[in-house]
């Protein structure tokens, strides 16, 4: 997977979220994973950002480096919500990390940025781009 596919699907995973969340399919505080107003509109604007960014970031360099901070970011959220673990809500401000669900979430989305930045391409598939 290279940047932009990761903005594109990444980016339509997150905007598919907030809408979820918007009609309420997880708002039950007492389960094992539920999004807050906060969350929704969090996952609602980086959702647009990221599948925009794919298109209007020509330079593949532009989109390497956004989605390494994106990643980086997922991987800090995941250290701040170990951090409010068991803090009462909202324990972020204007929104709600529910651990461990959140931090699971934004480890894998951390990781998976990380490697869809920084995985070597092989000469196979910079030649397939090409054609």
């Amino acid at each position: 997977m290279n940047p932009k596919q990761f903005l594109q699907i990444g980016g339509g995973i997150l905007l598919l979220l907030g809408i979820v969340g918007y009609a309420g399919v997880f708002n039950d505080t007492k389960s094992f994973f539920y999004l807050d107003n906060g969350e929704n509109i969090a996952h609602t604007v980086l959702g647009v950002v990221a599948i925009g960014a794919s298109f209007l970031l020509k330079d593949p360099m532009l989109q390497k480096w956004l989605v390494a901070i994106v990643g980086i970011t997922a991987l800090a959220a995941t250290v701040v919500g170990f951090l409010v673990a068991g803090n009462a809500p909202p324990n972020l401000s204007v929104a709600n990390l529910e651990s461990p669900a959140d931090d699971v979430l934004h480890l894998v989305v951390g990781v998976w940025a990380l490697a869809a930045a920084f995985r070597p391409i092989g000469a196979s598939a910079m030649a397939g781009s090409k054609a």
